[in-house]
């Protein structure tokens, strides 16, 4: 089953990521991936989709799901390094991966998380997405 990053949030101060389930009166309802716990995180929560989230790079931005990719060529079945990782280890692994990333603007901290983010997505989701430009062109077709 492919991944739909557009459902696969991030929510600021909460470990992990969450599915998107439903829209509330006062939010949105999530289901972590790591555990099945649903959560009800209000408006003031600070969500963001993992299909919204681009890398810098010196030609402009690439998106998340290139790089989990790109990511997923250079690691082929390994995980990724765990955030307790040394910064060079880190520097190296998107060295391979996304050789043209911005240094000035792509720190080892957003590294880190994002192989966190992979991690927990080879883990507990998939690593094959769903192309959001297949879908919009799919119904035109018929």
């Amino acid at each position: 089953m492919k991944t739909d990053l557009s459902k696969i949030l991030s929510v600021s101060g909460v470990h992990g990521l969450h599915k998107f389930i439903a829209q509330s009166r006062s939010g949105a309802i999530a289901e972590s991936l790591e555990s099945a716990k649903r959560t009800n995180f209000d408006r003031n929560s600070r969500i963001t989709s993992l299909e919204d989230i681009s890398i810098y790079t010196s030609e402009g931005e690439v998106k998340l799901r290139k790089v989990f990719e790109a990511l997923h060529e250079v690691l082929a079945d390994a995980d990724a390094p765990s955030p307790k990782a040394s910064a060079e280890e880190f520097k190296a692994l998107f060295s391979k991966a996304l050789p043209n990333y911005d240094e000035d603007r792509f720190y080892v901290s957003h590294m880190k998380k994002v192989s966190e983010w992979y991690n927990c997505l080879k883990k507990f989701a998939s690593l094959e997405f769903e192309d959001p430009d297949a879908q919009e062109e799919a119904p035109a077709e018929q």
